[in-house]
């Protein structure tokens, strides 16, 4: 395996999630009165994300993220420590006010493609069997982020594909089909 470190949770290879997995907990890295967040059944889409908005952790290029239906997300304990990061960006990221640990990014505006996903983390999670990072998406963002300098990009798609984690400039074909499918719809240029 390559020296080049990506994230934590895939740096020693990607763990297989399990098909029959039923949901856990996410906790903060808060040692007193931890943010808790319960998701009922398992993610989808999960990725190694190299924006500069997602939470990583401390050393990582990307992050690892994943979506969820928001109705099977509920936060369960602490929720009075969490603010929204950036009122004005697509996805209002609800961080820890303690650790600054991102527990969830929710879509509040209706005609967006996701509307209705909440992106998680599952990382912040001791329970095994969530779904397995399939793809790395915006991964020349981490050059913008100072992760990374631009001669290191081969080396760090290299890595990833070493990963089974296919690299991206964008998010993977299928979401990039929602999307266009969405807007399509949305324009009447296919019927809804």
């Amino acid at each position: 395996m390559s020296a080049v470190s990506i994230h934590p949770s895939v740096d020693n290879g990607v763990a297989p999630g399990s098909a029959s997995f039923g949901g856990g907990t996410l906790e903060c890295h808060c040692s007193k009165d931890p943010v808790t967040v319960t998701i009922t059944g398992n993610v989808a889409h999960n990725h190694a994300c190299g924006c500069t908005k997602c939470w990583k952790p401390k050393g990582a290029k990307f992050s690892v993220v994943a979506v969820v239906s928001r109705d099977n997300l509920k936060v369960t304990a602490n929720a009075n420590k969490l603010k929204v990061v950036d009122a004005a960006a697509t996805i209002q990221r609800h961080a820890c006010n303690g650790c600054g640990v991102h527990m969830y990014g929710r879509i509040e505006n209706k005609a967006h493609p996701f509307h209705g996903l909440d992106f998680v983390h599952v990382e912040l999670s001791k329970d095994k069997g969530w779904a397995a990072p399939e793809f790395a998406a915006f991964v020349s963002s981490i050059i913008e982020a100072g992760a990374a300098k631009p001669e290191q990009l081969a080396g760090v798609r290299a890595r990833l594909k070493e990963l089974k984690l296919e690299p991206y400039d964008c998010l993977s074909p299928p979401l990039m089909d929602a999307i266009a499918t969405h807007t399509a719809k949305a324009k009447g240029v296919l019927a809804a």
